[in-house]
């Protein structure tokens, strides 16, 4: 007789019994304890085997079986029984040598070596498991079954423990799982909390100037007048009002893009550059009166007050001639990505997609001195503000150091960075910082720059950025962020950045303001069209 997966008693279809003598090790070590399992072979010839699936994975099943007696199915019985106890046993034991014959015994000995190997690699899987789960738990200080506090990130509990090898890391980390860490994770809050109340540096957003129709790519403030100007995508100029936030002048003389925007030291007139390959320079006198609403009939009024407040329908003055243009021969052949105004404000330099920056004469509007030397396209520049000294920003990855201080133009280069560089300016204790798409920002000691003072890694990239009189740099990112720290190196703060704050795309530039008596004192524009003004509580210049 035969037995099923249950070990009872089943009688053969034809009444018969075999002449093959019961095999009674015939079934492997794991047992048929899964639910669900299926079997296959057992309507078979008696000889050839069965083999069954379990549910629930403990191990693979082979159940052999052949006609025999009373006797034999009991003797199999007491054995099935005793293997169920065992968890993972040898697949070699359950054959008995010469119980099969001819080609069944080398095919049901394959078998059976295949299932082995299958069963040594579960050990093999099950005491990794085991030892990972231990060196976890090792990680996590806590004990397998605790609940208590939340999930904290592998990286994190990585950080707080050392000891843990490289290999460890890498196959815990890519599973993206998390451990139970509650006391790591108030340790880490309280060290977050701590290094807010050290934080001396307190920011805020004051006002919004919105009103342009494309992005905006540079803002500028003015010494001693509480005015700020931009320039824009949407080829126009403003000058706005810093306690109002009112558009108080609206330049509409270029036929490109804006570029950059910069006022004269002294006099009411501002310098830009634009994509139609000129710079300009404009009147920038600015009406302080709020117009007067002029009279309408109802009708006008339900109109206006249908399209949108009045507010945004303020009368604008709107200029659109130049005092003067920098063009024509001897000129820029492509974009005027920077211009800006040379101590004294006489002369002028411009940086051009072409590849060369020019030094202009303010009076005749010649070109002066071609700025030749870049192997690709100029990014920025800007001039001392109180020596004959100029930088110019390449996307070659360097900057150009140019001394007019004699007749004969000299020029420095600086390979300090290994992308574009976007911005370099100066400082008024004769340094100069410049700022690159590689994310960082460097700091050089104008008497001696073979090597940067300071290196200063970021997140992200870094556009047009600023310095203070007091020596903050405000870095602008690509990332939506605005971060400062100082000349040292030393973070000071980031200015806070959420749905109701902050720019909510790129921030191109930033602009500090001497006027002390001014509430913003720090604006950034970005290409979400806003121009945005902070109030940020500096420390004292010698901290």
């Amino acid at each position: 007789m035969a037995l099923d997966l249950l070990g009872r008693q089943k009688m053969p279809l034809d009444g018969s019994s075999s002449k093959q003598p019961a095999v009674a090790s015939s079934s492997v070590s794991g047992g048929a304890t899964g639910a669900g399992g299926t079997t296959a072979g057992s309507g078979g010839p008696a000889g050839v085997a069965g083999i069954g699936v379990g549910g629930s994975g403990t191990g693979p099943v082979v159940t052999g079986a052949t006609a025999g007696g009373v006797s034999g199915a009991s003797v199999m019985g007491k054995q099935l029984t005793a293997k169920r106890s065992l968890k993972l046993g040898s697949l070699a034991e359950d054959m008995m040598p010469g119980s099969l014959g001819g080609g069944e015994e080398s095919f049901r000995a394959r078998l059976h070596h295949l299932f082995s190997q299958i069963e040594k690699e579960f050990e093999l899987l099950h005491v990794e498991n085991m030892s990972l789960r231990e060196k976890l738990e090792a990680v996590a200080g806590t004990p397998r079954d605790s609940t208590a506090g939340e999930r904290l990130p592998l990286q994190d509990a990585f950080e707080v423990d050392g000891s843990v090898n490289k290999s460890f890391k890498s196959k815990l980390g890519s599973a993206g799982s998390k451990v139970k860490a509650g006391h790591k994770l108030r340790a880490q809050t309280s060290r977050i909390v701590s290094s807010f109340k050290a934080q001396s540096v307190v920011s805020s957003l004051l006002r919004e100037f919105c009103g342009h129709k494309d992005g905006v790519w540079q803002v500028s403030t003015k010494a001693g007048q509480p005015i700020i100007g931009t320039a824009s995508a949407d080829h126009s100029a403003c000058i706005w009002g810093i306690d109002t936030g009112r558009c108080l002048l609206q330049y509409q003389g270029h036929s490109g893009s804006v570029n950059s925007i910069k006022f004269h030291p002294t006099r009411d007139i501002v310098l830009t550059g634009s994509g139609d390959a000129t710079a300009q320079i404009w009147q920038a006198a600015v009406n302080w009166e709020v117009p007067a609403r002029k009279g309408h009939s109802s009708e006008e009024e339900l109109e206006e007050e249908e399209e949108g407040p009045y507010e945004e329908k303020e009368r604008i003055d709107v200029l659109r001639t130049p005092l003067c243009e920098f063009s024509g021969p001897g000129g820029h052949t492509a974009v005027v990505v920077a211009a800006d105004w040379l101590p004294g404000g006489d002369q002028v330099i411009t940086a051009s997609w072409d590849r060369t920056a020019i030094l202009w004469d303010v009076e005749t509007r010649d070109p002066l001195h071609p700025l030749c030397g870049h192997d690709h396209e100029l990014t920025h520049a800007s001039a001392h503000p109180s020596q004959r000294l100029v930088v110019t920003a390449s996307r070659d990855s360097t900057f150009r150091l140019w001394d007019f201080r004699d007749s004969i133009p000299a020029v420095s280069v600086f390979q300090g960075h290994t992308e574009n560089v976007t911005s370099t300016v100066f400082t008024r204790d004769d340094k100069v910082v410049s700022g690159s798409d590689d994310r960082s920002v460097k700091v050089w000691e104008l008497r001696n720059m073979r090597s940067a003072l300071t290196t200063i890694r970021t997140d992200s990239a870094v556009n047009r950025l600023a310095v203070s009189a007091s020596g903050v740099i405000a870095i602008p990112h690509d990332n939506r962020h605005i971060r400062l720290f100082d000349l040292n190196g030393q973070r000071i703060a980031r200015l806070p950045r959420t749905s109701r704050q902050g720019h909510r795309r790129m921030v191109s530039a930033v602009a500090w303001t001497e006027d002390i008596s001014s509430n913003c004192n720090l604006f950034s524009s970005g290409f979400d069209r806003r121009v945005l003004g902070w109030g940020v509580c500096l420390p004292p210049k010698d901290n």
